[in-house]
């Protein structure tokens, strides 16, 4: 059968933990046991969409609207997100005695974080499927993210955040109309106040993971990194990991793409940092468990690492494992001095958590997980002017 052309849009969602099949085309959370939804394409039917087509396209995250979930034109709300730029730094590569390093700068997004992506996904979505009313609990950047897009879409979002998130978020939230809460208390606790919202006024949670569009977003840095690099995948992605949805997003991003014949089977090896004041993960992978306890007393200036407990905790073990990769953790301090180094390198003013991904090469150096040989990636997820009065913490 001949296909001429092809509908936008998932033909239906999948659950990570079960595989059971769920009816895209309506409001929904978790699947009925509790895990994370996937958005699955009809990725045979899908002609004219190669690398060489995709090149002539706009220069956002929508040019790859034939995988990604929203039908309609009009639902697609773009502020510019996605598309940011790798940048070569030999002078970091040669700092870190490796290869080659590329500097993916997601602090190039609209709102200055990568949560652009992902929350562009959300709520475009979830204004097409005719939600009313938007909720979320952050660490900071989600909040600002979906406080914008919810902005550009016209729906009200309520956002909950810990009382000592960045001022500059703080302002940016207020700034994009959104209703603000502080919370005395970690993102956990603010998922808590999002959840009663839910249940009493009907708001629809755009939690990480907890709705099944953030991580199509946030896959789009997959399909980028493989058009930027010239059709292939660097060795190792250093990734800065709170909830985990970017590195979960890259990981099916590959998947996506060696069965639309983009890519081959090779993958890079993926590595987590997270902050030694709040390592979920971290503890995890090294305890060879399959989900991540929930961090008590977690506490770090990076607020993107801050989060003590990932719904898609065994996703992201999973990628680690099958990857050949791995996770540590860096102290605040070390991050702040890292942030320095790569600033003086390369003219990029990372976001502690960018500074995280450079802190943890060295240490996988000594693990013998990254070799001289390679080329890496590292991710900064945030612009440092986000972060302007925090200190470290440890």
């Amino acid at each position: 059968m001949s296909h001429t052309t092809v509908l936008a849009g998932a033909t239906h969602l999948e659950c990570t933990g079960t595989g059971e099949t769920f009816e895209s085309e309506q409001l929904i959370g978790l699947s009925t046991v509790g895990k994370p939804l996937f958005a699955r394409y009809d990725l045979d039917a899908i002609e004219g969409f190669d690398m060489a087509t995709v090149a002539t396209r706009r220069a956002d995250l929508w040019r790859y609207a034939e995988v990604l979930p929203v039908r309609d034109p009009k639902a697609r709300i773009s502020l510019g997100e996605g598309w940011t730029p790798l940048i070569d730094a030999p002078r970091t590569a040669a700092r870190l005695g490796v290869r080659r390093v590329w500097i993916k700068d997601e602090g190039q997004n609209p709102t200055g974080s990568f949560k652009a992506r992902g929350l562009c996904l959300a709520v475009s979505r979830a204004l097409e499927l005719g939600a009313e009313e938007l909720a979320i609990p952050s660490a900071g950047n989600a909040g600002s993210a979906a406080a914008a897009y919810g902005a550009a879409a016209g729906l009200p979002v309520h956002v909950v955040v810990p009382s000592d998130t960045p001022a500059p978020i703080l302002e940016e939230i207020t700034a994009l109309g959104a209703d603000l809460q502080l919370l005395d208390g970690l993102i956990s606790d603010c998922g808590r106040v999002v959840r009663q919202g839910v249940e009493e006024h009907g708001w629809f949670d755009l939690s990480t993971l907890k709705e099944p569009y953030r991580v199509e977003g946030k896959k789009t840095m997959g399909y980028e990194l493989a058009e930027q690099l010239g059709g292939r995948l660097p060795d190792a992605i250093v990734y800065p990991t709170g909830g985990g949805t970017g590195l979960i997003g890259m990981w099916k991003a590959f998947d996506e793409m060696e069965r639309l014949g983009w890519i081959g089977s090779d993958r890079p090896k993926m590595f987590t940092v997270q902050a030694t004041g709040c390592a979920p993960m971290v503890r995890a992978w090294q305890e060879g468990h399959e989900h991540a306890e929930t961090w008590q007393g977690a506490q770090t200036y990076a607020s993107g690492l801050r989060v003590p407990g990932a719904v898609g905790d065994f996703l992201i073990l999973r990628a680690l494992r099958e990857s050949g990769g791995g996770a540590v953790a860096v102290s605040d301090h070390v991050m702040a001095d890292w942030v320095a180094k790569l600033g003086i390198d390369t003219g990029i003013f990372t976001a502690p958590e960018g500074g995280a991904t450079a802190a943890a090469v060295p240490m996988l150096m000594e693990m013998g997980l990254i070799d001289e040989q390679d080329e890496v990636v590292l991710f900064n997820t945030g612009s440092g002017l986000k972060y302007v009065g925090m200190t470290p913490i440890d």
